[in-house]
């Protein structure tokens, strides 16, 4: 197999040019991002947005508003994100009560805190592991970094960033430190980075079956050249 020189900046190029530049975050307020990692759970991205404009709508997203909220508010928008809504309700007034009593409803002074007690102070709250941190202090533009969910975690191992490891968190460092020097520290190009991977995740490069024949990626790709290249396989119909 001939070795591939990947080239990030690149291949973020290919892929806008494949989706299209994405739009601006629907928010970049850190609490409301926590917010969004919990209202939801395996749903599409329109219909986790949707669950978060509920509650704005009836409920509000300050943490204030929500601990003020009725149960059944907030219930109208956690019924649209999916399984177990009542338990959601719970997950976000635990959220809010963080908020309160940690940070006096305010976030954004723990944002500038060094990066490593910055990311310790975010994961105080549920859900919120290193990837969600890290794309939180992306989004709120508090630090250059590219924090990558699971989709955009795979989508660079596949292309030869980093080592698939024992567990998430290894391989998550692996490809880190693999694509350390090619990043920009420019907040607009990480967070169209982080959006473009993902959804190329999502889309075609899926955990089951990816549809590499569709892929623009392929030709710069150590998992396509493994799998069709390497070993031939009939790549229009995936056999």
């Amino acid at each position: 197999m001939v070795a591939i020189k990947l080239n990030l900046q690149r291949i973020v190029s290919q892929l806008a040019k494949y989706y299209g530049q994405p739009g601006a975050p629907i928010t970049t307020d850190p609490f409301e991002l926590i917010l969004l990692e919990s209202i939801a759970y395996l749903v599409s991205d329109e219909r986790r947005e949707e669950a978060f404009a509920m509650l704005r709508k009836y409920a509000g997203t300050r943490p204030h508003e929500i601990l003020a909220a009725s149960h059944d508010d907030i219930l109208k928008a956690t019924r649209l994100g999916g399984m177990h809504p009542e338990q959601r309700v719970s997950r976000l007034r635990e959220i809010a009560l963080i908020a309160m009593n940690e940070f006096e409803g305010d976030l954004k002074p723990a944002l500038r805190l060094p990066l490593p007690k910055a990311k310790q102070t975010l994961r105080k709250f549920p859900s919120i592991g290193e990837p969600s941190a890290e794309k939180i202090l992306l989004f709120t533009r508090s630090y250059p970094i590219l924090g990558l969910d699971s989709n955009g975690l795979r989508v660079l191992v596949r292309l030869g960033f980093g080592e698939e490891k024992k567990n998430y968190s290894a391989t998550y460092r692996s490809v880190q430190e693999a694509i350390n020097d090619q990043l920009k520290e420019d907040y607009g190009w990480l967070i169209n980075a982080h959006v473009l991977l993902r959804q190329h995740g999502k889309e075609l490069c899926k955990t089951n079956r990816p549809l590499c024949e569709k892929c623009p990626l392929r030709k710069s790709c150590a998992y396509f050249q493994r799998t069709f290249v390497s070993v031939p396989r009939a790549v229009a119909t995936g056999s």
